[in-house]
């Protein structure tokens, strides 16, 4: 597919996926790509930036942001850093994809919810995990009652992980979308460079393999990245906040590490089509997640540093 000149009514826009942490936000934007582009696990505030997702289509372009999970009960400097990311998105967009977590809503969802209510923009509701939904009876009082509190333009019941009724979500997406030409290469799928993908992969395979003893203590820096013809060189660090969480990553004679370094090299080789040669060292920087400083040198708090992660 080839866009060189743009129907009269083709159309273009920002489009905001928001929720309280762990609703499958990050799924959904894959699920729409087609493309393994930003990271998931259980672990709840899994995404930490913002991160732009392209679809280009011959009819529209939709620019996908996805933000961290906004929420109220966790504290600290990182955590300040991820709601402001999110809220900031919501002055951006063209619309808004609230995604609640089936039909069960949390302190977290009514704070989202009068977050919402500020915004002037179009805003549908997905209610993802309908899948797990077992009596389905309950679907329809609980979308007329969330519509009670909220003026939706569309209400969908969706399952991110499965695909279910993705492409009706996509077609009220476009609708509410300006006429405009595309703002992005039909190429492009991403703002975020292989740096920053690389240092989020490693990111994943530590959520996902220590997420209950490490959560939000780890930040990975990319040192190096050295693309070759047939292979790409990349050198990380691993941060962490104590001496003992270092120990918990390496494991027992380096086979945790080991086995973090291994299945995040064969994601990147999925990810880049080419042979890549990780190497992964564990440091410790004292309390850097509740330290705007330090957050800073790692790339937070300043979005034109992010993408250098």
């Amino acid at each position: 597919m080839t866009i060189t000149n743009f129907p009269d009514n083709y159309r273009s826009g920002y489009v905001a996926i928001i929720g309280r942490p762990n609703v499958g936000k990050s799924t959904l934007l894959n699920y729409i790509l087609g493309f393994h582009l930003s990271i998931t696990s259980k672990k709840p505030q899994t995404t930490r930036h913002r991160l732009l997702g392209i679809k280009t289509t011959p009819t529209a372009q939709a620019v996908y942001i996805d933000t961290p999970g906004l929420h109220q009960k966790y504290k600290g400097a990182m955590h300040r850093y991820m709601n402001k990311e999110a809220i900031m998105t919501l002055d951006d967009v063209d619309v808004i994809v609230f995604v609640v977590d089936g039909i069960r809503l949390t302190d977290e969802d009514d704070y989202v919810i009068e977050l919402l209510n500020k915004c002037q923009q179009p805003i549908i509701l997905a209610i993802n995990k309908v899948d797990k939904i077992k009596d389905k009876e309950r679907l329809l009082p609980f979308m007329a009652e969330l519509s009670k509190r909220l003026d939706f333009a569309h209400i969908v019941p969706i399952s991110a992980s499965k695909g279910s009724n993705i492409s009706e979500l996509e077609q009220h997406i476009e609708s509410s979308l300006h006429l405009s030409p595309a703002y992005f290469p039909e190429e492009q799928i991403t703002d975020k460079s292989e740096r920053f993908l690389a240092s989020e992969l490693i990111r994943e395979k530590i959520m996902r393999l220590l997420g209950q003893e490490l959560p939000y203590a780890v930040a990975v820096e990319v040192e190096a990245f050295e693309e070759e013809a047939a292979i790409i060189k990349i050198s990380a660090i691993i941060w962490v906040e104590r001496a003992n969480q270092k120990i918990i990553i390496i494991g027992n004679k380096g086979q945790q590490l080991k086995e973090i370094g291994k299945q995040a090299r064969l994601s990147m080789q999925g990810l880049y089509n080419k042979k890549v040669f990780l190497k992964l060292w564990v440091k410790v920087k004292d309390g850097w997640s509740d330290d705007d400083k330090a957050l800073k040198s790692l790339g937070y708090l300043d979005s034109s540093k992010a993408d250098g992660f």
